[in-house]
């Protein structure tokens, strides 16, 4: 069947047709070639800040090598006006943090970390932001803070940190004195798989001298 008969009534069909539809048509094809531009230029542009911002983390890594810190402070800002929610972001103020506390610069060390422990881009950063956090504390003799810091970590992200908040609690337990409970977290962090090379000495040191204790005090009973 024949829509059309002639080809002068196709010639005024498709004329029709045009000055009904050509506009939107065009419009429709533009929008489309933008929409694959665009995304593509987004694309690239992605690409082009994810390996500039690879190279300056290269930079840095080189500068903290050489021990160019007021190089490793600037790096870190660079890096951070590329992509501030980006891993290497993350990465470079620990590492930056960590410059800090070489140079026996706790205070600015803790800074940085306190932001991190909020604001790292991800679960496992946010607990090694805490961790050194906490470290940075017992440095400063700041041991009650520092069990604060561990009660208060969220248990469901720091279940693969257990051993490690632990074994600090063990720590910060053995700076206030409180042997006891030193013990009990050591051997928590045992128990939940601590593989530190000294968990164990800690251990044994805590058990020889709550044995010497306790010698000390049948001796004086006796007496």
């Amino acid at each position: 069947m024949k829509i059309y008969d002639t080809e002068e009534e196709q010639v005024v069909a498709i004329k029709r047709w045009w000055k009904e539809n050509g506009f939107s048509t065009i419009v429709g094809i533009a929008t489309g070639i933008l929409i694959i531009t665009g995304g593509n230029y987004w694309q690239q542009q992605q690409k082009d800040k994810s390996m500039q911002v690879s190279a300056l983390f290269d930079e840095l890594l080189v500068s903290i090598n050489e021990e160019k810190q007021d190089s490793v402070k600037k790096i870190t800002e660079r890096i951070q006006e590329y992509d501030s929610s980006s891993t290497y972001v993350t990465l470079s103020r620990l590492l930056l943090a960590k410059t800090k506390v070489q140079m026996a610069d706790l205070n600015g060390a803790q800074g940085i970390l306190e932001k991190l422990v909020i604001d790292a881009s991800s679960v496992e950063l946010r607990n090694i932001a805490r961790i050194r956090l906490i470290k940075v504390l017992q440095a400063k003799g700041e041991n009650q803070r520092g069990l604060q810091l561990i009660a208060e970590a969220d248990q469901a992200d720091a279940e693969g940190f257990s051993a490690s908040y632990d074994e600090m609690t063990g720590d910060l337990y053995v700076a206030l004195d409180r042997l006891g409970e030193a013990r009990t977290a050591y051997q928590s962090a045992l128990r939940a798989g601590g593989k530190s090379a000294l968990l164990q000495l800690k251990l044994d040191d805590i058990t020889q001298a709550k044995m010497i204790e306790s010698n000390t005090n049948v001796e004086l009973i006796k007496e």
